[in-house]
């Protein structure tokens, strides 16, 4: 095979780079509130072969990945991501091994397992070995900022793309406005009138009190799905709310190492991994082998492009979340962005390698080009003070 990738490729070039993408207006969910998306992307080179990664994260990452992990793989065989994940992982010890450094992690392991796979001229689902060809999502959205016109009209889409499920935001400010909160789901529950499920995600707003009050009346709502009730640090509280409650309970997104799949599979009746925050394709499928084993279902979390391979290679996952923000950013990110049909994603037909994507020219949206104040997340204040503030300008 003249185009395998032998041991004697190695890694002789990583390539980083920090992006901000816009949204079309503020958004907000119960505890944060944005205006952009910061991505950063990694390529990784090995003789005529270039991998790419991304994750959702800080462009903090790009001095990570450029001044650490980088020197860890560099000059070595690129045939194993696995050992260079360790390599990388070991090398952030003193660092710590979450947040920005493991989504640092997650990049590069995206990068070197598409690297990997175009080196053997198989697609990364039929290296894993693919078991189904396509996989369900669903619609994801419904910001606590969003009027109720355009929550109607997100859900409508939701519905004419085939979703068998939609989620919307509350825990508004904090839990501070739970009449509304209520109010906007029950909207939902009458817009989709039992054509799908409808899922809430608190994003931790709520306390433990506020979200036994609120699950109950989720419940006689029929919604199936709480994301988290209360703070995914708080597993107890967690662990409470699922016994107690007939919705799901679900969290996860913030797991990043196999032991946090160990502590939330007993608190949850999901865990949602995100393959960008839990160490890449590498950490993603041994944090989804451990719940597997412990009999645990597995959401995938926002990043849909990047979970397509994984949830066609596992059959298992339940799901992969058609989140909005990222739905709209991936075709400008990337050449052949996965789109929705019938309410699944597929599995690329005809020749594809790796992942299947490429980059695009994306100079426009490089952080560098930008003004300082693009570059970062902000806490929730006070919502009442975020819209008076749109309305001024």
């Amino acid at each position: 095979m003249p185009h395998a990738m032998t041991p004697a490729a190695v890694v002789n070039q990583v390539e980083v780079q920090a992006l901000s993408f816009p949204t079309p207006s503020p958004e907000s969910d119960g505890t944060l509130t944005w205006d952009h998306t910061d991505v950063v992307t990694v390529e990784v080179r090995a003789g005529s072969q270039t991998g790419l990664g991304w994750s959702y994260t800080s462009p903090a990452a790009v001095e990570l990945i450029r001044t650490v992990l980088a020197h860890e793989v560099l000059g070595e065989d690129a045939s194993s991501p696995v050992r260079l994940w360790e390599r990388m992982h070991r090398a952030c010890r003193n660092l710590g091994t979450r947040g920005v450094v493991m989504a640092a992690i997650s990049a590069m392991d995206i990068a070197l397992w598409d690297l990997r796979s175009r080196g053997l001229r198989v697609s990364l689902a039929d290296l894993w070995g693919a078991e189904r060809d396509s996989v369900p999502v669903y619609g994801s959205g419904g910001f606590t900022s969003m009027g109720l016109e355009e929550l109607d009209a997100q859900v409508d889409q939701w519905l004419a793309d085939g979703c068998a499920a939609v989620k919307l935001k509350i825990g508004e400010n904090w839990g501070r406005d739970v009449t509304r909160d209520l109010e906007r789901v029950a909207r939902v529950v009458n817009r989709v009138q039992g054509d799908a499920e409808v899922m809430v995600d608190a994003n931790g707003g709520y306390s433990r009190s506020q979200a036994m009050q609120v699950g109950q009346d989720l419940d006689l709502l029929g919604v199936s799905w709480f994301e988290e009730p209360v703070s995914s640090e708080d597993l107890r509280g967690l662990g409470q709310l699922r016994d107690a409650l007939s919705s799901e309970v679900a969290a996860g997104e913030y797991i990043a190492e196999i032991s946090d799949t160990r502590a939330m599979c007993e608190a949850v009746d999901c865990v949602q991994l995100d393959v960008t925050r839990c160490g890449g394709f590498t950490g993603w499928r041994r944090c989804a082998a451990y719940a597997h084993a412990a009999h645990v279902p597995v959401s995938a979390h926002c990043a849909p492009a990047l979970h397509l391979p994984l949830a066609i290679s596992d059959g298992a996952v339940r799901h992969i979340e058609w989140f909005s923000d990222h739905a709209a950013l991936e075709p400008l990110l990337i050449e052949d962005a996965p789109v929705v049909r019938g309410g699944r994603l597929a599995h690329a037909q005809g020749p594809t390698i790796g992942h299947g994507y490429r980059l695009k020219d994306v100079s426009r949206f490089a952080v560098d080009a930008l003004p300082a104040h693009q570059s970062g997340m902000h806490a929730v204040t006070s919502l009442d003070t975020h819209r008076l503030r749109r309305r001024r300008t």
